[in-house]
C-alpha cells in the first residue's frame, strides 16, 4: 500500500504549535456593546449585575433569561471565555444560606484534617490549602437546609443550561486557600487537561475540540476576594485555540500566560464562570499571616449529560436528606415545578425548584439495562431520576415512596 497521502493527521503535533497564533487569538478585545446586557466589561471579563436592584428575581420573563443566556453561551464559546455574575447570591437573600455553608464547610474540612488520609491536589502543592472533594454530598448530608437552599439558586440552573443544555451534572469541591498559599501554574480543566501531555496528545484533534463542550466551571465566592488573596488568573480568549490542550504545557506558552493574565475581584456571593479550556491558574494569597484570611470558594465542575463527571456523586442520601424540605418549596411554589414551562414568565419560586431537582438529580437515563428499563412507550429512553423527582412531587410522594423508586432503578440497572 502506498505510504504518501494528501490526507493530514488527525493529531496535533506539540512541536508544531506557533506561539504566535497563540498570541494574536489572544489580542482580541470586548466591550460592554459586544454584550449589551452585561452591566460592564473589565479586563476583557463581561460582569453582569444579578442584584435584586438591577433585575426582578421574582419575575424574571422568559426571553430576558434566554437572551442572557445567548450571551454566556457566546462568551464561552468564542468570546474571552469567561463572565462574572455579580450577586448572584445576593446578600439579602442568602446572607444566612452562605454563613450556615461556610459553617458546615468549617465542621467538614475540621472532621477530615482528623483523617490520617493524605490529600492530593490539582496544579498545586498538597497541604497549601483546605479542599473538599465532593463538597456537593458532604453539604447535603452536614446541612441539608442551606444545602437546599443554595442549589435551588435559579441563575446556576440557568448558567449551567446556556452550555450544557438540560440534563447535566453537578459536582462541587470547596477550596479554602491560606495566607502564603501560592498561585497555580496555567492549564486547562477537565478532560483532557487531567491528562498526562502524551495521553493528550493520542486523543484526535476533533476529540480535543469537542472536550471543552463537555464541563462548565465555575466558582462561587465564599468569602470576599480582594487581589491579594489571589482569585483565579484568566487569559480571555484562550479557549479558542484549538491545540491548547497541548500547549499549556509549553514553557512559552505559561510565561506567555504570566505576562498576559488578568484577575478580578470579587465579593460574597459572586460567581464566575469559565470554559474549561481557558488558560487559568489559581492565583497566589500574598496576604499577610497576621491577617489570617482564607479565601474559600465553593468550585462547580457541571458535566454535560453526554459525558463523565469528574466526581462520583450518589443523589440517594441528598434526597432522603433534602426530600421533605423540596416537597415544602414545591408546595410553596403553588405545586409547578418550572421544568418545560413555556409561559412569558418563570415564578421564582418554580425556578427554585427547578434549579434544584436539575442540580440533584440525574437527567440522563443511560447507560441502563433496556431489559428491565425499557423506553417508554411513547418516549426514546427510560425514566430519568429527574423524571422521578418530578413525578413524586406532583404525587406528594412521601420520602420512602421516592426513594424505593430511586432504589429500583439503581437495581435495574445492573447488568445482569
Amino acid at each position: 500500500m502506498n505510504g504518501h497521502t494528501s490526507i493530514p493527521s488527525r493529531h496535533y503535533s506539540l512541536n508544531s504549535i506557533q506561539l504566535d497564533d497563540f498570541k494574536t487569538i489572544c489580542s482580541r478585545t470586548v466591550t460592554k456593546s459586544t454584550y449589551p446586557l452585561s452591566s460592564s466589561v473589565e479586563q476583557n471579563i463581561p460582569i453582569y449585575d444579578l442584584s435584586p436592584e438591577t433585575i426582578n428575581q421574582n419575575t424574571v420573563p422568559s426571553h430576558t433569561i434566554s437572551s442572557l443566556q445567548d450571551e454566556w453561551h457566546h462568551i464561552l464559546h468564542s468570546g474571552p471565555g469567561v463572565f462574572v455574575l455579580k450577586n448572584m447570591y445576593p446578600e439579602s437573600r442568602y446572607k444566612n444560606t452562605l454563613s450556615a455553608s461556610n459553617e458546615a464547610f468549617n465542621r467538614i474540612i475540621a472532621k477530615e484534617k482528623l483523617s490520617s488520609q493524605k490529600k492530593g491536589d490539582h496544579f498545586a502543592a498538597s497541604g497549601s490549602n483546605d479542599r473538599i472533594w465532593n463538597s456537593f454530598n458532604k453539604h447535603a448530608d452536614e446541612d441539608p437546609v442551606s444545602f437546599t437552599d443554595y442549589y435551588s439558586n435559579p441563575w446556576l440552573e440557568s448558567v449551567c443550561s446556556a452550555w450544557l443544555g438540560p440534563g447535566y451534572k453537578v459536582t462541587a469541591q470547596v477550596n479554602a486557600v491560606h495566607p502564603g498559599g501560592a498561585a497555580q501554574q496555567a492549564h486547562r480543566d477537565f478532560h483532557l487537561g487531567f491528562q498526562e501531555v502524551d495521553a493528550a496528545s493520542s486523543f484526535p484533534a476533533a476529540t480535543q475540540l469537542a472536550s471543552q463542550f463537555l464541563t462548565l466551571q465555575g466558582a462561587v465566592a465564599h468569602t470576599p476576594m480582594l487581589l491579594s488573596s489571589g482569585p483565579t488568573r484568566f487569559l480571555p480568549f484562550s479557549q479558542t485555540y484549538a491545540p491548547g490542550y497541548l500547549a499549556w504545557r509549553r514553557e512559552d506558552f505559561r510565561a506567555f500566560f504570566q505576562e498576559n493574565y488578568v484577575a478580578l475581584p470579587l465579593d460574597l456571593g459572586d460567581g464566575v464562570f469559565f470554559n474549561p479550556a481557558l488558560f487559568h491558574a489559581a492565583g497566589a494569597n500574598v496576604m499577610s499571616a497576621e491577617d489570617g484570611f482564607r479565601r474559600v470558594a465553593n468550585l462547580l465542575q457541571v458535566s454535560s449529560p453526554f459525558g463523565k463527571p469528574m466526581e462520583t456523586v450518589d443523589s440517594l442520601p441528598i434526597v432522603e436528606k433534602t426530600w421533605d424540605l423540596l416537597l415544602e418549596k414545591y408546595k410553596d411554589a403553588g405545586g409547578v415545578a418550572g421544568i418545560g414551562m413555556e409561559t412569558e414568565k418563570f415564578g421564582l419560586k418554580e425556578r427554585e425548584v427547578r434549579a434544584f431537582v436539575q442540580a440533584v438529580g440525574e437527567g440522563y437515563a443511560f447507560p441502563t439495562n433496556l431489559d428491565r428499563r425499557p423506553p417508554a412507550p411513547s418516549g426514546m429512553a427510560p425514566e430519568s431520576e429527574q423524571d422521578v423527582l418530578l413525578r413524586g412531587l406532583e404525587g406528594g410522594w412521601s420520602c420512602e415512596e421516592v426513594l424505593n423508586v430511586l432504589g429500583q432503578i439503581r437495581r435495574d440497572e445492573k447488568a445482569f
